[in-house]
């Protein structure tokens, strides 16, 4: 969904040796990505954006080094309104026919107050790559299931311009307004792992 925040968390958490990169994958089964946007002026809709898969690399000797890859399969978009979920699949939004990923890969991770971060990144929805920020909390404490696997969790947050990404249908409202709204805020909530090493 390498701060040195994350890296010190996740060193404490999963027992990570100094010096030795590990990888946290993101479980698509726990994990979702929501979004927020006007309608008509008036209300809010929400929906889910679809399966998320992605993984968090990190190296404790070299927190700046660390690195988020994400996708979220838009073809799982949904509202709750299946008429509305196939326009937003359509070429007037997403166009999931062309463009079926929405992709997310970091740049820099900065920590922040209260053991959270700023996770700077390449977003990338309908072929249109714009650098975003996520506001990232910090992580949760670790756990082992009962298979031995490592989990942890967090979540994330941005505010778009749907503008920028080429996501422009809207139709004017009478007496001023629009259908649907450019802002767009996106939530995401991720459960990681963390297979325990090969005996």
């Amino acid at each position: 969904m390498a701060r040195r925040s994350l890296i010190v968390a996740l060193l404490l958490l999963a027992g990570a040796s100094a010096g030795q990169a590990q990888t946290w994958t993101v479980d698509p089964a726990h994990s979702a990505a929501h979004f927020a946007v006007r309608h008509m002026m008036v209300s809010t809709v929400r929906g889910d954006m679809g399966k998320i898969t992605g993984t968090v690399t990190f190296d404790p000797a070299r927190p700046a080094a660390g690195a988020i890859e994400a996708s979220i399969d838009v073809a799982g978009i949904d509202t709750r309104e299946p008429g509305r979920d196939t326009h937003l699949k359509s070429a007037d939004f997403f166009d999931v026919a062309t463009y079926p990923t929405i992709t997310f890969k970091s740049k820099k991770i900065e920590p922040v107050a209260a053991g959270g971060f700023k996770v700077t990144g390449d977003l990338t929805i309908r072929g249109t790559t714009k650098e975003v920020v996520l506001d990232v909390e910090a992580l949760r404490p670790a756990i082992k299931d009962q298979r031995g696997i490592s989990r942890t969790g967090t979540a994330a947050t941005t505010k778009i311009n749907r503008q920028d990404f080429g996501v422009k249908w809207s139709r004017s409202l009478d007496g001023g307004g629009v259908v649907v709204g450019d802002e767009v805020s996106i939530t995401i909530d991720v459960e990681l792992t963390m297979a325990p090493p090969a005996k």
